[in-house]
């Protein structure tokens, strides 16, 4: 098998996302340790609900996690996108953003815990910019900057998920999981529902 064992910490985005990747990483003989780190979760009760899937994905699964709380930081995401100029995501910049800052501290701590390799339940979704997590995750491993103290860098591990989307739509309903209807961000749910809010404008 292709992972023969390897360790691989998988970045979970949320629940319903993440089913498919543990799965499909496993089948391939992968060692998965699930990783819960998302400041762009707005607002909080918003995070809550979708940590609270996770964990009941980690329950059903049996797959262990590590959990980053304390990572959160609302004002300080929304300053760090404020002064960056990428509130409106001309170019996708803002999501560009928020790949990064996740797979760097995926990144982070798979070196710090010995892991051989990490990647995320983002490459599931039809909706995220694949190549640019693609790239982001490649530039973050190769970069040197989150190797642990000894030297030891983690590989990025790019998988395409986006096969097993119904799959795991089915999995999430039949797990009685919490399922979003926008990406994540405040932003994200302006845009998810900008048109109704028009509609009723112009009423």
């Amino acid at each position: 098998m292709a992972g023969n064992g390897k360790k691989v910490l998988l970045h979970a985005c949320c629940g319903p996302c993440s089913i498919m990747c543990i799965q499909s990483l496993r089948d391939e003989g992968y060692d998965v340790t699930g990783y819960f780190a998302n400041p762009n979760i707005h607002p909080v009760s918003e995070y809550f609900r979708r940590r609270e899937a996770m964990e009941q994905v980690a329950e059903q699964m049996d797959l262990p996690m590590l959990w980053q709380d304390d990572v959160y930081d609302l004002p300080g995401w929304l300053k760090m996108v404020h002064d960056l100029g990428i509130a409106d995501n001309q170019g996708y910049a803002r999501c560009g953003y928020c790949y990064e800052s996740r797979l760097a501290l995926t990144c982070a701590i798979a070196s710090e815990n010995g892991f051989d390799c990490f990647t995320t339940s983002l490459l599931y979704s039809r909706h995220q910019q694949h190549d640019a997590i693609r790239g982001i995750g490649t530039r973050v491993a190769a970069s040197g900057d989150y190797r642990s103290d000894a030297g030891f860098g983690s590989e990025f591990l790019y998988r395409d998920f986006r096969p097993l989307w119904q799959a795991g739509i089915d999995r999430s309903k039949e797990m009685g999981l919490y399922r979003q209807n926008y990406c994540a961000c405040i932003f994200s749910e302006y845009e998810r529902f900008e048109k109704k809010l028009r509609k009723l404008s112009a009423e």
